[in-house]
């Protein structure tokens, strides 16, 4: 049997809202699967649809960088969130971001590049031995556009481009340029904000599609619904799971009495051309990281034994 603790019923709490003895069945009739406890719990109309949500527990920053049609973001990490307000260190993400613009978004390219004298990696390694911390370049993205626009936003902005949360959005469109990246930034604004699984519908994966519907069948199921009536049910609910996960059936952040293509569409008369959404990246700091809970008094106190 599986060691359910109680920061594996926290979290399934976090993620679902549901109350404590109830997660903490779900996880043990589950097995500690934490996705499988979920599904048991939205099948016993305990929980609502979980959002997509990694553990997060890595520090560092977000850094994003653009020029004209492409855009870069990169996460660096850190041991603690002191580091994100080191001069030294923001400055090392803003170094990694620029660099991505020139050599592209791949982690093992970027760490080889130069920037003056040293590469990447050794300017790490130089950070490190002044601030005392260990740092990695975790992962990197980009964007590009022929004809259009990359927005971008940053939340929890600490300095220009370097934040806990980055987005860049890529709009086509043969439209007015300045006109097309406010909109791209709003656009990424709502990215940050309500974290989308995929542009629309047919980009979502088709497990992901499968999996709730069978979530909703079941759950109807067991309440004795005749197949035909669950058939239906199920249609219905794709579609305000649609809403909820999908970017361009999204409320919009900005005007919630629209979605997000309904936005686009009316910003198109402004822009002068077709709008059409082609990407977007949405980084959050640590996110998918697992750390264990620390017990800051006790480390304090090992710390002060030791000395």
């Amino acid at each position: 049997m599986a060691n359910i603790t109680s920061h594996m019923v926290k979290e399934l709490r976090e993620q679902t809202g549901a109350g404590m003895m109830d997660c903490k069945g779900a996880l043990t009739e589950t097995g500690g699967d934490m996705q499988a406890a979920v599904d048991w719990l939205r099948k016993k109309g305990l929980a609502k649809a979980a959002k997509k949500a990694g553990r997060v527990a890595a520090e560092g920053l977000i850094g994003i960088a653009t020029s004209g049609k492409r855009g870069v973001v990169v996460e660096v990490n850190a041991e603690t969130d002191f580091v994100a307000r080191n001069d030294l260190f923001q400055g090392l993400v803003k170094m990694i971001a620029d660099i991505g613009l020139s050599v592209g978004a791949n982690v093992e390219k970027i760490m080889k590049a130069k920037a003056g004298t040293q590469t990447i990696a050794e300017a790490i390694s130089t950070t490190i031995a002044k601030i005392g911390e260990n740092m990695t370049l975790r992962r990197a993205a980009e964007l590009s556009v022929r004809n259009g626009a990359i927005g971008s936003y940053v939340h929890n902005s600490v300095s220009d481009g370097l934040g806990k949360i980055g987005v860049l959005v890529s709009l086509e469109s043969a439209g007015k340029a300045v006109e097309l990246s406010a909109l791209g930034r709003l656009i990424a604004m709502h990215v940050a904000a309500t974290s989308p699984q995929a542009i629309d519908a047919a980009s979502l994966d088709p497990a992901v599609i499968q999996r709730e519907k069978d979530v909703l069948a079941d759950k109807f199921r067991a309440q004795g619904k005749p197949e035909n009536v669950i058939e239906k049910i199920v249609e219905s609910g794709l579609k305000t799971f649609y809403k909820e996960v999908c970017l361009l059936d999204q409320p919009y952040i900005h005007d919630p009495d629209k979605n997000v293509a309904q936005a686009l569409k009316e910003a198109e008369s402004k822009v002068g051309a077709p709008i059409r959404v082609t990407g977007y990246v949405r980084y959050a700091l640590g996110e998918g990281i697992e750390k264990q809970p620390s017990d800051f008094a006790a480390e304090v106190a090992a710390a002060a034994q030791s000395s």
